[in-house]
């Protein structure tokens, strides 16, 4: 218990401190909470044999939740832009792929890896700091490695509307506030 707490608080320490050096591309100042986790990681795709592709997974608390849900670790794809952050990552999840890139290259990056396409996206991104177009291109990009059916999860702080930047040409298949959430949040789930 004292071990996973001590990792808690050095992992918060971390985020802040990547927080302080790029507010604008971490989005928060501290990792999301076990429940916001938990929110997103029930829409994981039935075919347990799926990829999965996490953007922007931090510190790995949506990562861990993933695992626990039942997916398995060498169908994980992760894209992590901050490189200490992915160092991390590779440290805690070394069966699954993390990748350290730019989501909006999610496409080359997957196709590198011979990944056509993914069961589900599990997306951190903070898109209330993107402007409109870079929101839109990043859906655009999601829609291009989504399998069929597939889900797309986002969460937002923007917890007023159900549909964040760039979700417009989707359908908004279910969403719900975790308020247990420092910030709350919202948790949105959109199909092709």
């Amino acid at each position: 218990m004292a071990k996973r707490f001590m990792g808690t608080l050095s992992d918060t320490g971390l985020f802040l401190q990547e927080w302080l050096a790029n507010p604008k591309r971490t989005g928060s100042v501290v990792p999301s909470s076990k429940r916001l986790a938990a929110a997103m990681a029930r829409w994981l795709p039935e075919n347990r044999d799926s990829y999965v592709l996490e953007l922007g997974p931090g510190t790995g608390v949506v990562t861990d939740a993933l695992l626990k849900h039942g997916l398995r670790e060498d169908r994980l794809v992760a894209i992590e832009r901050n490189p200490k952050l992915a160092r991390l990552l590779c440290d805690r999840f070394p069966a699954a792929t993390i990748i350290t890139g730019d989501a909006w290259q999610m496409d080359t990056l997957l196709r590198h890896r011979n990944i056509d396409s993914v069961g589900a996206i599990m997306s951190s991104l903070p898109l209330l700091n993107f402007s409109i177009e870079e929101a839109e291109a990043l859906a655009g990009k999601i829609r291009s490695v989504l399998a069929p059916h597939g889900n797309w999860v986002q969460y937002s702080y923007g917890i007023h509307k159900m549909r964040p930047r760039g979700a417009d040409s989707f359908n908004l298949h279910a969403s719900k506030i975790v308020w247990l959430n420092l910030p709350p949040a919202r948790v949105s789930v959109f199909q092709k």
